[in-house]
């Protein structure tokens, strides 16, 4: 029988993708979280590799930089068209390799093919200002200049869009990109890899060698990437403590970085909510990819009018929640990434005990062919305590009341994290005070709707705890590029300070 990680492979041999990557004497295991199966081993570079990478990188800068931007979008256009070949294939190799369920996989290699849509379109978009100059007889602008070499550092959980939503940007915006993805999810980004190569190819000579590269390796290839000073932007998507680090080298060389890390959203229900709708989007959010989101839902405020049915529902709903094999049709909740996420999975639950919570249902693990499986949990907690304030990468819910709407809030935003939020009310008061400047203070804010999930009009991101970084949609294209004031004297005199004059 075919295991998960073998099937990842016989995908990726058709893909052209495997070819120099696999050996004996690799250094990194291409694992599947289904069954635990192990695919071979992968070649591995070290921090040594960053140097030639970004030396390329910046070779190719000063190439694709003189391409027009037009000319630049034909690629992506072109690499949306290979994805979308590729789509089945591409979306398979998620679920194998991040053991998200088959229509998370489809939805996420869907992202990448929207993205390059968005990018297109952009590169004859890329626009600047006229401005009045106070000077006679001069014209003054502002405009948007390449900014060089973007290294791309992305999570597990979202193995190949994270990399598109930062590569279309960077790519018709003049800048080459180097990827270095998640040690736990290498096969996915060379299939990616591969298909890009494939763009290239039909695109012609335009492309300079060093366009788009692929680092496989662990932290300190990331950590290169980042103190290198010849890059100028550094998009880096995980945990808060990567965050921190990343943040911390890149702005000690004055350079940028562009934080997507994490979220411990909530969801305010009021009185007024249609708890039929409600319930839906708790269950998909709290539950999607085993609670492995950025924006899964992990804190669930509840009126105390309400809360007792709601919890009821909620209860039964999770209590037929089919969990296994994301391969297998009909199956909701797939397997966490690795054993270390069921530990602190655990470990979690143990702590919301021990700090006055309630399991209402949930918790344990579930025999399912040799992966990390468990049951998604809902936790009644009396306050929002540690455990709860603190952000577990699993499917562990926190239930809490509130009789106040504005201590709702309150209670939202009163943790460091703050990607995502949400509430769900037919009270437009109570709908449009969510959404003012005293409202939520997340960086997506929605009404009736979860926190899961971002359409790729929006800048994704935002959130309080780094900063936050705004990648994907809306005005984001402006972090890949840097701001230039031109002023053009068309006049015969030259201003100068009042009572200044020069002899010439």
């Amino acid at each position: 029988m075919t295991t998960a990680a073998n099937e990842a492979r016989i995908i990726l041999n058709g893909l052209s993708a495997s070819v120099g990557a696999w050996s004996d004497a690799g250094t990194m295991e291409a694992r599947s979280p289904i069954d635990g199966s192990v695919a071979g081993r992968l070649v591995e570079v070290g921090p040594e590799a960053v140097e030639a990478a970004v030396a390329a990188s910046v070779s190719a800068f000063q190439a694709w930089r003189r391409v027009p931007a037009p000319r630049r979008g034909e690629l992506v256009r072109l690499l949306g068209e290979e994805l979308r070949a590729a789509k089945g294939d591409l979306a398979r190799l998620v679920t194998l390799e991040a053991g998200k369920i088959v229509s998370e996989g489809l939805g996420e290699v869907q992202e990448m093919i929207d993205i390059c849509d968005f990018a297109v379109g952009l590169s004859r978009q890329l626009n600047g200002l006229t401005l009045p100059s106070e000077r006679p007889g001069h014209h003054m602008r502002e405009t948007w200049q390449p900014l060089g070499p973007v290294a791309i550092v992305t999570a597990f959980n979202f193995p190949v869009a994270v990399w598109a939503w930062n590569a279309a940007l960077a790519l018709v915006c003049g800048n080459p990109v180097i990827w270095k993805p998640s040690e736990k999810t290498p096969m996915t980004a060379l299939g990616v890899q591969a298909v890009f190569d494939r763009a290239v190819a039909r695109f012609g000579s335009d492309a300079p060698e060093g366009l788009a590269q692929l680092l496989i390796g662990r932290r300190e290839v990331g950590e290169a990437l980042a103190a290198d000073p010849r890059i100028p932007l550094v998009s880096a998507t995980g945990s808060t403590r990567m965050g921190r680090a990343v943040a911390t080298t890149v702005a000690g060389r004055l350079a940028r970085s562009l934080l997507e890390l994490g979220g411990n959203n909530a969801m305010i229900v009021t009185p007024s909510a249609d708890l039929d709708m409600a319930v839906r989007a708790i269950a998909f959010s709290a539950v999607g990819t085993a609670g492995q989101r950025c924006t899964t839902l992990r804190r669930l405020l509840v009126h105390e009018g309400v809360a007792d049915a709601l919890i009821a529902r909620l209860k039964a709903a999770y209590e037929t929640l089919p969990i296994g094999d994301p391969r297998a049709e009909g199956v909701l909740v797939g397997p966490l990434i690795d054993e270390a996420a069921g530990a602190a999975f655990d470990r979690a639950l143990e702590r919301a005990v021990e700090q006055g919570g309630t399991v209402v249902t949930g918790g344990g693990r579930v025999e399912a062919g040799g992966g990390v499986y468990v049951r998604p949990a809902i936790v009644r907690m009396p306050a929002q305590s540690e455990v709860v304030m603190t952000e577990t990468f699993a499917p562990i819910l926190y239930v809490l009341t509130w009789s106040d709407f504005d201590a709702a809030v309150a209670m939202q935003n009163d943790v460091p994290q703050g990607l995502s939020s949400c509430v769900f009310t037919d009270s437009v008061r109570e709908a449009e005070a969510f959404l003012s400047a005293w409202g939520s203070d997340c960086g997506i804010a929605n009404v009736n709707i979860g926190p899961s999930g971002a359409e790729i009009g929006g800048a994704f991101g935002g959130e309080k705890e780094t900063g936050g970084g705004r990648e994907s949609g809306s005005d984001s294209w402006k972090s890949y590029m840097r701001r230039q004031t031109q002023t053009v004297n068309f006049s015969r005199e030259l201003p100068l300070a009042q009572g200044v004059r020069f002899e010439v």
